[in-house]
């Protein structure tokens, strides 16, 4: 963990902290979608994570997309913001957030598909009939669902 999140924590430990967060959900042409296995909780989900003071959210998504995946997001749609006690989550080593998620669709990138910074086990695209909510990680599961259920109208 580097950046504002790891200055936070050493101020505060594992206490709740509120966390700004944007994150991408790439839909491939056959509308799967990336999603990727996270090695702290082994559980699925898309690219994100917290944005940088003074960054904007589009260039952290953007940022995270790469980092996490290897991709270089061409397009962004706005879906959903992800927030409230459904958004609450303790991570395994005891940190405790707050999230407030701006979550975006991207349909169009480039790049190379490949875990690169260590924060994903698998990368692996999943129709909707492969989706397991239970294996998808707590704080978004809802997020996927509502994904799932917008794009299946």
């Amino acid at each position: 963990m580097t950046g504002y999140i790891a200055e936070m924590r050493k101020l505060v430990g594992h206490r709740t902290i509120m966390q700004c967060a944007v994150s991408i959900i790439c839909v491939d042409a056959q509308n799967r979608i990336l999603m990727g296995k996270r090695s702290d909780n082994h559980k699925w989900g898309y690219s994100g994570g917290a944005i940088e003071i003074d960054e904007k959210v589009e260039d952290c998504a953007k940022r995270e997309l790469y980092e996490e995946m290897g991709l270089i997001a061409d397009e962004l749609e706005f879906f959903c913001v992800n927030s409230g006690p459904e958004a609450h989550y303790i991570y395994p080593n005891g940190d405790e957030v707050s999230n407030f998620e701006i979550v975006y669709i991207c349909r169009k990138w480039h790049g190379e598909l490949k875990a690169t910074d260590g924060e994903m086990e698998e990368l692996r695209f999943f129709s909707k009939d492969e989706i397991d909510l239970s294996e998808i990680s707590p704080p978004i599961r809802h997020v996927v669902f509502d994904f799932l259920e917008r794009e299946n109208r």
